[in-house]
């Protein structure tokens, strides 16, 4: 009876300490992902390498330099959510990307081309630890999204994953040679701030559902932080919009819940969602509703 006791005993302690030991590590997550939240000096540098066509003309180089704010608009137990805005010229603020991090999510989506998105349910045993990041747009529509693992080692931390994704906001309107991304994505803290890496594949997919790589591309976009007192402006633009985008998310969530496919116009009366999107006017939720519905190509 005695070893019986020590057995069960032994397996009890254990399993508390392998329990610690995960609660730990998922601290460890969350405070990373705060980590990326503040006002942030950015630069965003991007250039085709490699190409399997041996005549493909490789296209300039992008350099770009910007001033951003980072805010967390949820911080819950399973759930991080960040928006971020943009400062031009110390007096216009433009609101930019969000990412959502979602502990041990299994309700993903994934592009596909035809500016259309996949919702599905990964199998629970595949995201077991891992972190799932939700990227949307500029309207809070769709982006991409992926799951992996926080990585804490070697005093480095930082997530990658590779994920399908519409073309970039820098090429959407200039090109055509190719309709899918495959985004290879790497967030890595620094001590001045965190890394954005990327190593993405311009790719060319058929009717048929067959691949062809256009050409390969690398990213560096640095976040360099700065005195939060230079975002101010953003600071407060926020304040002023985070209940009429409150609103927004809310309905796209909504849409989100009961969408398999999700099929989007690329504009409405020559305009993109985005543009349709002003809080400045003050619509009620019904409105907005309404407005998204609009660029919602039905089945």
């Amino acid at each position: 009876m005695k070893t019986k006791g020590l057995a069960i005993a032994t397996f009890l302690f254990t399993a508390l300490l392998s329990l610690q030991a995960q609660e730990s590590k998922k601290v460890k997550d969350q405070n990373a992902i705060k980590e990326m939240c503040g006002c942030y000096e950015v630069s965003f540098q991007y250039t085709e390498t490699f190409s399997p066509e041996i005549d493909y003309e490789k296209k300039l180089d992008y350099t770009a330099y910007a001033l951003e704010w980072a805010e967390i608009v949820e911080d819950k137990e399973n759930e991080i959510s960040i928006q971020h805005l943009l400062v031009i010229n110390d007096s216009t603020v433009i609101k930019h990307w969000r990412q959502d991090w979602l502990f041990e999510n299994n309700e993903m989506f994934s592009y596909d081309t035809g500016n259309t998105w996949k919702f599905y349910d990964a199998k629970k045993e595949q995201v077991e630890g891992q972190w799932t990041q939700k990227v949307y747009q500029v309207d809070d529509s769709p982006r991409y999204s992926g799951s992996a693992t926080w990585v804490h080692y070697d005093n480095k931390t930082y997530w990658e994953n590779e994920s399908n994704s519409p073309l970039p906001r820098r090429e959407y309107s200039k090109r055509d040679d190719y309709n899918l991304m495959k985004r290879g994505n790497r967030q890595e803290l620094t001590k001045e701030g965190w890394i954005h890496e990327q190593d993405n594949k311009k790719i060319i997919q058929h009717e048929d559902g067959s691949e062809e790589l256009l050409v390969m591309e690398k990213g560096y976009n640095t976040y360099e932080k700065v005195d939060d007192e230079k975002c101010e402006i953003a600071k407060d633009w926020w304040s002023s919009n985070k209940k009429y985008w409150a609103k927004v998310r809310k309905i796209w969530d909504d849409i989100y819940a009961k969408s398999e496919v999700l099929e989007l116009k690329k504009s409405v009366d020559g305009m993109p969602l985005f543009m349709h999107l002003t809080p400045e006017k003050a619509p009620s939720k019904k409105d907005i509703r309404s407005t998204i519905e609009k660029f919602i190509v039905k089945a």
